[in-house]
């Protein structure tokens, strides 16, 4: 056995695994602007990190006094982004040495995210993740988003494990709510370092302040041994 006993990981995608959110950011951009939105900040952008696709596109309606159709916005940002994925999306290299060692492990292992299932697909293709996140769980297949623990749940089932024995690596404040509704550890590593004093980090066994600057694959895995052995 591993020597991280029962332990299952359920991996969090963008801006966790791999460096998306400009990706996300340039889509949304484009698409705002097509429809009279002329100058979406990354500052607006950043209040959207962490939420689904769909639950984004929504409250764009709202804030932004937008016209179109749900479908039709959801359409058009995910066919641009899924353009710029597919042509310029890294994996973080600590995190790829992370996903590697747990593989040699026999870990189980999940993908859940907020992004749409042809997304996910693409991005771990991209970037080789594939080779051994083959579990992939978007929030278009479940009822709730983040912070919701639906799509941390479904990933759970999927794995055939326990809420109580998966760790959740998350970048986001609604994820690492989600991982907490859901009975499940987490490992926080905040996408935007001053959100870390926020109170859905403060829910998290462990907080990687500095986020993915201060991430080693050799400390997250030391930690998760200490865990197991205590658990």
């Amino acid at each position: 056995m591993s020597n991280l006993g029962t332990f299952s990981i359920i991996f969090d995608l963008d801006g966790t695994l791999v460096d998306s959110e400009p990706n996300y950011y340039e889509a949304g951009r484009l698409t705002l602007a097509e429809h009279g939105v002329p100058e979406y900040t990354w500052a607006e952008h950043e209040r959207y990190i962490g939420i689904s696709t769909l639950d984004t596109i929504i409250d764009w309606r709202r804030r932004y006094d937008l016209r179109a159709p749900v479908a039709e916005l959801l359409a058009a940002k995910n066919r641009r982004y899924l353009e710029l994925a597919r042509a310029r999306t890294r994996a973080y290299p600590e995190m790829r040495t992370f996903v590697e060692l747990l593989a040699t492990e026999g870990v189980p292992m999940a993908v859940a995210s907020g992004s749409s299932p042809e997304a996910i697909a693409a991005v771990l293709a991209g970037t080789g993740l594939d080779a051994h996140l083959r579990t992939l769980v978007s929030a278009d297949e479940v009822a709730h988003g983040k912070p919701a623990p639906d799509v941390f749940l479904e990933a759970a089932r999927r794995l055939g494990a326990r809420p109580a024995d998966c760790v959740v690596v998350e970048d986001a404040a609604p994820g690492a709510a989600a991982a907490h509704a859901a009975g499940m550890r987490c490992i926080a590593l905040p996408y935007v370092p001053d959100q870390a004093d926020g109170p859905e980090f403060a829910t998290a066994e462990l907080l990687v302040r500095g986020g993915q600057a201060e991430f080693t694959a050799r400390a997250a895995h030391d930690w998760l041994t200490r865990t197991a052995r205590t658990a």
